[in-house]
């Protein structure tokens, strides 16, 4: 099997400018387009079951042969569907759709952003002392389900709190505190994950923000590593 990316389309002067090239397979003289390569053209799963039905050719991957066989289908059967109406109305529709759940998602994005901005950030309130040995409490925890220890950050050293020795404690209490405020991840869900524009990194972000600022002005001591955090993660 030969298998190269092609420039020109399918055949020169007969691929539609709107559409994009696509990597072409040629097999026994014939040549072929796999699924990935309809898809990229803006097929869906749907319009090649539709249109175009069961493939051509079953071919090795070339690029990994271990994977699932490779659904090919011949180059002129491709380019007759994309002539006809039907292929038009089906495309058309499926594009309608996809835009619908574009908006939606953006609708979806700005409403959750606007309400992390708004929304009161309450941070708990514990006096010095309190809050160190819960830092430490937290650390410890965390360490016992890592099953191993957690380096501190470098920075200002206390006198020795339990087993936190000479570490800092500044990072200890914003991560306690970010842990107890937890519950403001909430704020993120409808936002899915793993897609580049659904606006969960950007809305995270935002939310990271919001509830190290909260902590900074609750405790100015912490003001400092709360900006590193704001800055590093």
């Amino acid at each position: 099997m030969a298998c190269h990316a092609s420039d020109q389309g399918y055949e020169d002067g007969q691929e539609p400018k709107t559409r994009q090239s696509l990597e072409g397979y040629e097999e026994d003289g014939q040549r072929y387009v796999s699924l990935a390569g309809l898809r990229a053209r803006g097929w869906t799963g749907g319009m090649v079951h539709r249109l175009l039905g069961t493939p051509d050719r079953l071919s090795v991957n070339p690029r990994l042969r271990a994977a699932p066989q490779v659904r090919l289908y011949r180059v002129e059967r491709v380019t007759a569907a994309e002539r006809t109406d039907e292929f038009r109305r089906v495309a058309e529709s499926s594009a309608r759709r996809s835009a619908a759940v574009r908006n939606a998602v953006q609708r979806r994005r700005l409403e959750i952003l606007e309400r992390i901005r708004t929304e009161p950030i309450e941070v708990p309130l514990l006096d010095p002392g309190k809050l160190a040995l819960r830092a430490v409490e937290h650390r410890a925890r965390r360490e016992a389900a890592a099953d191993c220890p957690i380096e501190p950050a470098d920075g200002n050293s206390v006198r020795d709190t339990g087993h936190a020795g000479r570490a800092t404690l500044a990072p200890w209490k914003v991560d306690y505190l970010r842990h107890r405020m937890s519950h403001y991840d909430q704020l993120l869900d409808g936002l899915p994950g793993g897609e580049r524009d659904s606006g969960r990194a950007e809305a995270a972000e935002l939310l990271r923000r919001r509830i190290c600022a909260a902590i900074a002005e609750a405790y100015p001591a912490l003001e400092q590593e709360c900006e590193r955090q704001t800055r590093d993660q």
